[in-house]
């Protein structure tokens, strides 16, 4: 650990030396990175893409600090190569927040900017398509700023007083009837509200004329909604599809549908209550969602809350045993999605619900297992659990993924449907800042466990599962490839699983946090999965931030998309493997 910080410490002096007029260290009490004037940004930003290595912009974000009156902006990025994160940040005047756009050079930062714009009203000048993306065009405000609050406001962070510790509880919607329950703009009035022509085309109900030099061949575009209420969107997630015939010309994702604005909610629980939160993002994936959590304030906490050992090796195996859950689901869906209606998926349901079996008896839950702690896990395994996971790992795993492997792999439908579809060059992965199987089925072999290795992982022996063709087909097989490479650590980790505490402290509801920032980030299994938290000393996150790779994985879609047939898009989405949950958080 020291001798990374120090790497990274001498990679932020050869930057600051590099532009001593533009850049300073963040030197506030628990920050890192380095602070960059807005005019400056892009330039410089330029210069650490090309010079520096740094081609992936892995996460975009806001924070309000309303007491200094100031936004600011904070990119993560690393080296597709390997290495750790840099962090570089931008402060803006909070009544003028204007800062530079980067999808320029940056792709990736399409849809986190509009997110930031979107929650928190920082402009990003120059963004080719800025408007909200998880709120509609005609909410009020931008609910993530501090001195936002709802209709149905309660108090500022939990628990709120009249529920502790007198108990006190009170329905708050007593109090908000019908009608009053939410607030509009000023002026704005749903009852007379008509949406212009544009708005109307967007929504699907209006064809154009296309410009065609050939004056024999009179043509038509059509734009068509896939979703929301559709079973292969895989939940409430509409695709407005441009047509010309029966090809796709343009596409845009349509989301929010089931935004309730996580991170606010997690801004206003403690540390504590949000470790349950977690499980309801990707709520496939709870055990990942955890152990990100967890390294993130584990770095607030300091090195007093580093996990013991046994407890390192039991967050492996949970991880790994989800990956595999994920993996096998999303070979099963996917089948549905390309008209193999649930008989593949129920191969896949059946190794599911036997992790799910471990999980449940670990943590006393099958799906919101919020089973780990800052400084380890909740509690041991129990009774012949271990010996149950090894049966597992060892017989079970590795023959059923080499069953489903004869039974789809070369299937002449699958193989057909899939083959040079939706193909997302290692370049374009990189730029439009893919993560997880979706990148690596691009060529580019980047796995954190491996490029930047948290926990344990740097003691086991495994490959990073990449493919190079970077079509659905790639995004297929690689899953079956990164399930045998789990299988091969939960081996390690299960033989090597020591004796010992489980956790590095005693049970705490609250926790003296630091002033600071960190940022914990877990390969997932649907890529990084990343926690961007701010502490000002109290027992709630001042910013509480989720990087959700379900959501960027989508930022490629319409590249993935373009020239491809409508009958190919319900594969091409499948193949990216999204949950919704994640998505609007």
């Amino acid at each position: 650990m020291i001798e990374q910080t120090a790497e990274i410490n001498k990679i932020d002096q050869s930057i600051i030396n590099r532009f001593p007029d533009w850049v300073r260290e963040d030197q506030r009490e628990g920050y890192e990175g380095l602070l960059v004037e807005a005019a400056h940004l892009i330039p410089f930003m330029e210069v650490l893409r090309d010079e520096f290595g740094y081609d992936s912009l892995t996460s975009v974000t806001g924070v309000d600090y309303l007491p200094e009156e100031k936004m600011e902006v904070v990119y993560h990025l690393y080296k597709s190569t390997g290495g750790s994160i840099l962090v570089v940040k931008v402060q803006v005047p909070r009544s003028s927040p204007v800062v530079p756009s980067l999808v320029g050079l940056y792709p990736g930062a399409a849809f986190q900017e509009r997110e930031a714009w979107d929650l928190l009203g920082i402009r990003f000048e120059g963004h080719p398509n800025l408007k909200r993306i998880l709120m509609w065009e005609g909410f009020e405000g931008h609910p993530l700023r501090k001195d936002w609050v709802e209709a149905f406001f309660e108090g500022e962070f939990k628990p709120y007083e009249d529920r502790w510790p007198e108990g006190k509880v009170s329905k708050v919607e007593a109090d908000k009837p019908y009608g009053k329950n939410i607030n509009y703009p000023e002026g704005f009035n749903p009852e007379t509200w008509i949406p212009d022509a544009k708005e109307l085309l967007f929504q699907g109900t209006v064809s154009l004329k296309t410009e065609d030099d050939d004056p024999g061949l009179e043509t038509e575009q059509l734009v068509v909604n896939l979703g929301p209420q559709h079973p292969s969107t895989h939940g409430v997630f509409r695709m407005v599809a441009k047509l010309e015939g029966e090809t796709v010309v343009d596409l845009e994702p349509v989301m929010g549908y089931l935004h309730r604005n996580h991170e606010k909610i997690g801004e206003r629980n403690t540390f504590s209550m949000n470790m349950p939160y977690t499980d309801r993002l990707d709520y496939f994936c709870s055990m990942s969602n955890n152990f990100g959590y967890a390294l993130s304030v584990e770095k607030l906490l300091g090195e007093k809350y580093q996990p013991p050992e046994r407890a390192q090796y039991i967050r492996v195996i949970m991880a790994e045993l989800t990956r595999i859950l994920n993996h096998f689901m999303a070979i099963g869906f996917f089948l549905n999605d390309l008209g193999a209606y649930f008989t593949p998926a129920l191969y896949a349901i059946k190794e599911r619900e036997l992790i799910l079996d471990i999980f449940e008896a670990v943590s006393g839950s099958r799906m919101m297992c919020n089973y780990f702690r800052f400084g380890g896990v909740v509690r041991d395994l129990p009774e012949g659990i271990e010996e149950h996971i090894r049966k597992m790992v060892y017989e079970r795993l590795p023959r059923q993924i080499d069953e489903m492997d004869r039974y789809l792999v070369e299937n002449e439908i699958v193989v057909s449907r899939c083959q040079g579809v939706g193909v997302l060059t290692p370049e374009q992965a990189i730029a439009y800042s893919a993560a997880g199987p979706v990148l690596r089925a691009s060529g580019v072999p980047y796995d954190i466990r491996r490029a930047d290795p948290y926990g344990i992982y740097d003691r086991f022996d495994f490959d990073v599962a990449v493919r190079y063709h970077g079509d659905v087909y790639d995004r297929f097989l690689i899953k079956y490839d990164e399930v045998r490479q789990s299988i091969r650590i939960l081996q390690q980790a299960i033989d090597g699983l020591p004796e010992g505490e489980i956790l590095a402290n005693k049970p705490a509801y609250k926790f003296r946090m630091p002033k600071g920032e960190s940022y914990g980030r877990v390969e997932g299994p649907k890529g990084e999965l990343g926690f961007y938290i701010v502490s000002d000393g109290t027992d709630n996150p001042w910013r509480y931030h989720v990087r959700a790779p379900s959501f960027i994985n989508l930022t490629g879609l319409r590249e993935m998309s373009l020239g491809e047939k409508i009958a190919d898009l319900v594969a091409i989405l499948g193949s990216i493997d999204i949950v919704l949950g994640e998505v609007d958080r």
